[in-house]
């Protein structure tokens, strides 16, 4: 595949968001959509009450948008192509997590929807997203990074697909505390999925959605970064995180998900530590959890832990890229 398409799919992407972001953030604005800060967080935070949210719908939409393009010009058109199963996972996570951001800024619920209700959504999208993976034959065996080796899962592998799409929006969704911090980490792994699945067949659709994402993420960090003019909501955090994993499945680089998104498990990881610590010992490993709170706690600036935050994730991404590449 030509490497100006993968230019061209990351300015695509890029400009839809930074042209029109800035109709939508002033209309989110109008709608009184600002974000409400919890009382339990830090207290700096307090300050960012009221800044627009749900912009994860431009990044969405930009995604969205940009893969259509990029694929028509290939001929792909099926309803059952990767690239068509990547969007049914951004459309159908960004959805439920527009629900929940709607759910909290218009009806002023804190929440948002149930942590029942959102399970039961995730967990059906995720059961749709493997049952056409299987009508279309799709393989139950997962690789052995690093190696030639495979290892068949059976009815086992529409476990890993759930739990995997499931853990990986929670996750995904933890990490957005902080502005430009998801935004950041996300793109550095949208990024090394994208160079591993050009690099194989190359997998053109991956590449391309992959790539959409990296571009409509700088295009959003633009206004995300500190201070943020425009949060991404649930809209947005869900919607990655369901779509790194389908990623990663569409890609057969499961494994390497825990890897690439090597910042997302430290922060899932501190959220799970701290819970089991308190309620069995009742003290705390952390000043906060999820993991990013704990550093600000501890004095560092905002801007530097999301910068600190994007180095390691740069270095899980070069870490998954080495052992896909040169190792295996």
């Amino acid at each position: 595949m030509n490497e100006y398409v993968l230019i061209i799919t990351i300015s695509i992407a890029f400009l839809i968001t930074v042209l029109f972001s800035p109709i939508f953030i002033p209309f989110l604005r109008r709608l009184k959509f600002g974000q409400s800060i919890r009382e339990e967080g830090p207290q700096s935070h307090l300050k960012k009450t009221g800044t627009p949210t749900m912009g994860g719908i431009m990044i969405v939409l930009s995604v969205t948008i940009t893969t259509l393009i990029m694929t028509s010009k290939f001929n792909v058109s099926s309803v059952n192509s990767e690239s068509m199963l990547l969007i049914f996972i951004l459309l159908g996570y960004g959805f439920l997590g527009f629900l929940d951001d709607f759910i909290k800024v218009a009806l002023k619920r804190n929440l948002g929807l149930t942590s029942k209700q959102k399970m039961i959504g995730q967990v059906l999208i995720a059961v749709i997203f493997y049952i056409i993976l299987r009508q279309q034959g799709f393989p139950t065996y997962i690789s052995i990074p690093g190696t030639s080796q495979q290892i068949d899962l059976g009815w086992g592998y529409a476990v890993l697909v759930v739990v995997m799409i499931v853990g990986a929006s929670n996750a995904v969704n933890l990490t957005d505390g902080l502005d430009g911090l998801l935004a950041g980490t996300a793109t550095i792994a949208f990024g090394a999925f994208g160079i591993l699945a050009w690099y194989g067949l190359p997998q053109l659709e991956i590449t391309i959605f992959s790539l959409a994402v990296v571009g409509a993420l700088l295009g959003f960090l633009v206004f995300n970064a500190h201070p943020a003019k425009v949060f991404m909501g649930d809209t947005g955090s869900l919607a990655l995180g369901g779509a790194i994993a389908a990623v990663a499945i569409l890609a057969r680089l499961e494994i390497l998900l825990v890897i690439i998104g090597g910042v997302f498990v430290m922060e899932t990881l501190s959220v799970i530590i701290q819970v089991i610590s308190f309620k069995t010992t009742g003290k705390r490993i952390f000043r906060m959890s999820p993991l990013h709170h704990h550093y600000e706690l501890k004095g560092w600036s905002e801007w530097r832990v999301v910068t600190t935050f994007w180095l390691v994730g740069l270095l899980f991404a070069a870490l998954g890229i080495y052992i896909e590449v040169w190792i295996g």
